[in-house]
């Protein structure tokens, strides 16, 4: 473990004209984590993912990343730094074939030298749709691909949004086994999702959010035990 975080967000804060998307938010993420952001639709989880990719600039608080502050940077830079996302409705280049897709992806990255497309391909069992175009792709084959894209830029810090929306349970088991052997190789996640059962099999402990704050941090276990917890789900039009 590396004595201070990768990841180190203190009070941040995001406005959209006179609502507070985020308001004061507080966690921190070490290398080999899987930390899960969960809470009702609107809590602000896409919106601190949006934040800390450079998709959106912070109003107020930190982004710290590797000991360095890097909020308001641009994305394509911060994924050269070591930072990527998934998105919860992938958009990849629907002519490219999913080869091309992933070749793209590692070249606007920061790959080592000798970095195996193929083997990548093979590893998210895709390399049998290698040479379809990704419109031929279905959409769970999409959000894969989605992870192999930010797979070949090869971060230390991976940004998943909701990739389990979608897929069937044998896909879901998958899923949540492939992100725990990144975090297992030394990369830290954070999650955002809303089904418990995908954060329960992938996170170490999770940050659950409400009205664009952080109210606990702690495992799920905990989580689900807690009276506020509860309140905050069952009245906040959570759904999943």
């Amino acid at each position: 473990m590396s004595p201070e975080p990768l990841l180190q967000i203190q009070g941040l804060v995001k406005r959209f004209g006179g609502f507070r998307a985020l308001d004061g938010v507080s966690f921190h993420l070490n290398p080999g984590e899987v930390l899960g952001l969960v809470g009702p639709n609107g809590s602000g989880k896409t919106t601190c993912i949006n934040v800390i990719c450079g998709l959106y600039a912070p109003d107020g608080g930190s982004v710290r990343y590797d000991g360095r502050s890097i909020g308001g940077q641009k994305s394509h830079h911060l994924v050269k730094t070591g930072i990527n996302r998934t998105f919860q409705s992938p958009k990849p280049f629907l002519s490219l074939t999913v080869r091309e897709n992933v070749e793209v992806a590692a070249h606007n990255g920061n790959p080592r030298a000798g970095f195996d497309v193929d083997a990548l391909l093979a590893l998210l069992e895709l390399d049998r749709y290698a040479a379809r175009p990704a419109a031929e792709l279905n959409s769970a084959q999409q959000k894969t691909l989605d992870l192999a894209r930010a797979m070949a830029t090869e971060p230390r810090l991976l940004l998943v949004d909701e990739l389990a929306a979608g897929l069937n349970p044998a896909e879901l088991s998958r899923m949540a086994d492939r992100l725990r052997a990144l975090a297992d190789g030394g990369m830290a996640l954070l999650v955002v999702e809303h089904l418990m059962g995908f954060i329960d099999k992938v996170t170490d402990r999770v940050v659950v959010m409400a009205a664009g704050k952080e109210f606990f941090g702690g495992t799920l276990a905990d989580a689900t035990r807690d009276p506020e917890v509860i309140r905050v789900f069952l009245g906040g039009g959570h759904h999943g």
